[in-house]
């Protein structure tokens, strides 16, 4: 099927993408959140101003976004081979992913957390809470649902990154789409890899739309 490409391989193709982002979104989560924390309010005026941690994390965030993820996985090769022995396969793919989304899920969160009425901090230090307690109990709180679309763009934003892992023998869907259809002039099956990405992403899109108003409401 497929020019000798049986199911088979098709289903292990999208087992190693779902493996590759589940354990990247599960760092965004660990890293990310607490990373958008800090960038939100460790600023001017925040609850936990502090003006050369801030520049540290800001001028991080920045550099690591501003370097596009197919240059950001041949760069750091040889700290992917130090953390998990190797350089190539599904493993190996999920280093560049985690240091991709972190700071991308770091960046939607300070924004959801910067645009949280300033009233509602107010009125959190008026019944005596401590920063932390108006971090987690307060400022969390109001941008739960603004986190929910964080992590569904974070998730689609791992499934196009995840995708272009395999030009360096990552697995998955986009190693699948490169060497066994690219490369060996396979269309129908480069046709069925875009299928099989167009239905993930609108699955996860659903939801994280569903859970998104319900949470809201």
């Amino acid at each position: 099927m497929f020019h000798d490409i049986s199911l088979e391989v098709i289903r292990q193709a999208c087992f190693e993408s779902l493996y590759m982002i589940s354990i990247s979104l599960l760092f965004a989560l660990i890293l990310g959140i607490p990373l958008g924390v800090l960038l939100a309010e460790t600023r001017k005026g925040g609850v936990l101003k502090n003006r050369f941690l801030y520049t540290v994390l800001q001028t991080i965030v920045n550099i690591v976004r501003s370097i596009p993820f197919i240059i950001l996985l041949v760069a750091i090769l040889p700290l992917t081979r130090i953390i998990v022995g190797t350089s190539i396969g599904t493993t190996a793919a999920i280093v560049p992913l985690v240091l991709y989304i972190v700071p991308f899920m770091a960046r939607l969160v300070e924004q959801s957390i910067l645009e949280v009425d300033p009233i509602i901090i107010e009125c959190a230090k008026t019944l005596g809470a401590n920063r932390f307690e108006i971090i987690f109990f307060f400022l969390l709180a109001e941008v739960k649902p603004a986190i929910v679309l964080g992590v569904t763009n974070a998730l689609i934003g791992l499934i196009n990154a995840s995708s272009m892992a395999g030009t360096i023998g990552g697995g998955g869907i986009g190693d699948l789409a490169i060497t066994h259809g690219y490369q060996r002039f396979n269309t129908p099956l480069i046709f069925v890899t875009v299928i099989i990405l167009v239905i993930i992403v609108n699955v996860i899109q659903f939801i994280g739309n569903t859970i998104y108003y319900k949470i809201k409401h």
